[in-house]
This record gives C-alpha cells, sequence and structure tokens, in this order.
C-alpha cells in the first residue's frame, strides 16, 4: 500500500472524528463516503480488479454455456463474439468489472445513517451480489446484439444500450435500499421475517 493512500486514510479517519464530536451528521455521511469510496477504489487494483474481472467473465460464460454465440478467453479477459458479418472482441476491464459502482454502493450503505450494523452487512452484500449479476446481464445484452446484428451494432449495444439497462437497474438498487426501505418496511426485515417463518 502506498504511503499517500494511508496517509489519506489516517487524514480521513481524523475527518470523521472530528465531524462525529461535533455531531454534524450530514456532512460525516458526505465526508464518510466520499472518503471510504476513493479508499475502495485505490487498493482495489490489481487484486480485486482481477477477481471482479473474473467473475464477470465466469458469468457471461454461464450464458455461453447456453447460447454458444461466443468464445471465453479468461486468461486474457476476453470475449470473442462469433456472428454472421465481421466478428467482434470484447475486453473485460477495469470499467466493465463494475468495481467502481460496488465500492460506490458499499461506501453508500457503510454510513447510511438509518441503517444498524447486521442491515449494513447484509445491504452491502445484496448489493454486491446483485450489481454483478446485472452486469452479467448487461455484457449479456452486449453479446446477444452483436451476435445478431453484426459487429457495427457493438457501439450501440455496449455504449447506450447495455449502459442504460445497467443505470436504470443501479437506480432500482438505489431506490430499494434508500428510498423504499425508509418508507416501507424494506428488503432486510422481508428477509428476517423470511428466515424467521422458515426456523
Amino acid at each position: 500500500m502506498r504511503v499517500s493512500i494511508l496517509l489519506g486514510i489516517v487524514v480521513w479517519l481524523y475527518v470523521l472524528s472530528v465531524l462525529k464530536r461535533a455531531r454534524l451528521s450530514a456532512f460525516y455521511f458526505i465526508a464518510g463516503s466520499a472518503g471510504l469510496f476513493f479508499i475502495l477504489t485505490s487498493i482495489s487494483r490489481p487484486y480485486w480488479v482481477w477477481f471482479f474481472t473474473h467473475a464477470v467473465i465466469h458469468g457471461v460464460a454461464l450464458f455461453n454455456d447456453v447460447t454458444n454465440w461466443c468464445t471465453i478467453m479468461y486468461k486474457m479477459g476476453l470475449v470473442y463474439i462469433s456472428n454472421a458479418g465481421n466478428s467482434v472482441i470484447m475486453s473485460i476491464d477495469y470499467e466493465c468489472s463494475g468495481i467502481i459502482e460496488t465500492c460506490a454502493f458499499i461506501a453508500l450503505v457503510a454510513f447510511f445513517p438509518m441503517y444498524k450494523r447486521k442491515e449494513k452487512v447484509f445491504y452491502s452484500l445484496f448489493g454486491l451480489i446483485y450489481i454483478f449479476l446485472i452486469n452479467v446481464l448487461r455484457l449479456s445484452v452486449v453479446i446477444t446484439f452483436v451476435h445478431f446484428g453484426g459487429g457495427q451494432t457493438f457501439f450501440l449495444a455496449h455504449s447506450i444500450l447495455g449502459r442504460l439497462i445497467f443505470y436504470v437497474l443501479i437506480i432500482v438498487l438505489y431506490y430499494n435500499v434508500f428510498t423504499y426501505s425508509q418508507l416501507a418496511q424494506g428488503l432486510y426485515r422481508d428477509f428476517v421475517d423470511w428466515r424467521h417463518d422458515k426456523l
């Protein structure tokens, strides 16, 4: 870990302690969430990025097991999408891994004042799995469009349609975790009630 990251963590912890003592809860939430996001993204390279990209590649491979519309090159992180015209090679990299969105979500949940510790752990794990699944869905949509529409549809499928689907579903997640949960019973309480009924 670089010295600059360690120094940043120390300054961040000090700022949080000052804001907590001053009981400035809004600023505590903003500084805490923003700081944790930058810390998580800073320490994510190379291991977390490698893990996330390979998890997404294996998720896409499950889609390919059903369709056989592409070839997965695991070690290089490439997806070779076959079609009737010109085939396309799609690279699963830092941007496609979903790690930025995951770090942002976890940072917000960690400092969200309405949840207790167990709820924060639950929503963090739920969000991590949810973001992974919608990322695999996004890439599966890209593969489907390119397979049937040809290489010329890659930009439309990847940069517009795929991102639109991904971010609409991210908004659904944020609404359910940060808004709906405060208005209604919430996912965590539903999960606890379901588990209690099963036991």
